[in-house]
């Protein structure tokens, strides 16, 4: 992404490590440079390495600095210490005059930590969601927490979200702006329209599209162990006792998840365990599926837009507008809970269709254009 050299402009820092962050920044990224307000500059920290160049390939979203931080078995400490010192030497060099983080990963605490050594403004897009529990989701409940203790602009994408952070003594320069995440959603739908459904189809060559498909994803830290183990019984069940639905898990590669799924799930036939999917199959792959049941945030945000049920498979999440909502249902890890929700919305019509007729909470597309203007006011 090419630096604009007119020194009067503001210049705007975006940090990001993981495949969510370049969602949610890719619509904002766009905006901000296709406005020519303020100056950009793109730093990569490698939290995730394949699945975080994959998505801003796909977005044209290319690094001004890539800092591949990332090693085999690195605890969270030895992440935070290693981003923290680099961006901490990033910050001083280029001395930007807003840093936007995203989210709640390690790369958005360490980032905010050292835009506060500097004294450097910080921006907080998706700012306070709350689950209320410090372990779940860990470590990324304290990383919201903290970081919005730094952060000096908080962009919620719902009021409750700013409510969270009301509770907690910050009052000044929040603003409800929808999520990030719906404007990616409708851009990637955008994309990938363009392409023709053709070269989509080919990327699932087993599947079977005229019957009905369901959408796993579990791959979040907390599910772990025991709890992955009674979620993939659960699945097991209810895809035994129905043949002629498609169970879709594109499996991550954590062996904590990779080790436990292959042994349970393997050979049963309507049940298909893929590779990770890139961000814009993904998206084609959920809008294709008839419900989704997955521990992901970024799903629970986005299915709502497209009409898809959510089974969240999580005992507390901090999206809890989509449950108010009427767009989720939280499941958890309890096995009866999971094959009961999944029956119910298979055998009974109208509860399905209930989900479609629910506002998705998190907004309407436009979350990157209000930014943008509230930018142009605060810098």
């Amino acid at each position: 992404m090419d630096m604009d050299p007119d020194p009067s402009k503001k210049k705007i820092l975006f940090i990001l490590g993981t495949r969510p962050e370049a969602i949610k920044f890719a619509p904002l990224i766009h905006k901000i440079n296709q406005d020519g307000h303020f100056k950009s500059m793109v730093c990569f920290t490698g939290q995730h390495k394949e699945m975080l160049y994959q998505t801003a390939n796909f977005f044209e979203i290319k690094p001004d600095c890539d800092l591949a931080l990332m090693s085999n078995n690195q605890t969270l400490a030895e992440f935070l210490s290693k981003s923290l010192m680099a961006l901490s030497v990033l910050i001083e060099k280029e001395k930007p005059d807003l840093v936007f983080v995203q989210g709640d990963t390690s790369t958005v605490l360490s980032a905010s930590l050292a835009a506060f050594y500097h004294q450097t403004k910080i921006a907080h897009l998706e700012a306070g969601l709350r689950s209320w529990d410090k372990y779940s989701p860990f470590p990324e409940e304290i990383n919201r927490v903290l970081t919005s203790r730094l952060a000096d602009f908080h962009f919620s994408p719902t009021a409750l979200a700013q409510q969270n952070l009301n509770e907690e003594g910050i009052l000044k320069n929040i603003f409800v702006t929808g999520n990030t995440v719906i404007d990616a959603l409708f851009l990637c739908l955008d994309l990938l329209n363009k392409k023709g459904e053709g070269a989509s189809y080919e990327h699932f060559p087993g599947l079977d599209f005229s019957k009905k498909i369901i959408l796993l994803t579990c791959h979040r830290r907390e599910n772990f162990g025991p709890p992955l183990i009674r979620i993939l019984e659960a699945i097991k069940t209810f895809a035994i006792g129905h043949p002629n639905i498609q169970v879709v898990y594109p499996v991550h590669l954590n062996p904590n998840i990779h080790n436990i799924v292959y042994p349970i799930l393997s050979g049963i036939s309507n049940i298909h365990l893929i590779a990770p999917l890139e961000y814009p199959h993904l998206i084609w792959l959920l809008n294709k599926s008839f419900f989704v049941i997955t521990d992901s945030g970024g799903i629970q945000e986005e299915a709502p837009s497209l009409g898809k049920p959510v089974l969240v498979l999580r005992e507390v999440t901090e999206r809890i507008e989509s449950i108010q909502a009427g767009t989720a249902v939280l499941v958890g890890s309890d096995s009866l809970k999971i094959t009961t929700a999944m029956d119910r919305l298979c055998d009974d019509e109208e509860y399905y269709l209930s989900f479609k007729k629910n506002h998705n909470p998190y907004g309407d597309g436009t979350a990157a254009d209000k930014i943008l203007n509230i930018l142009k006011a605060q810098l």
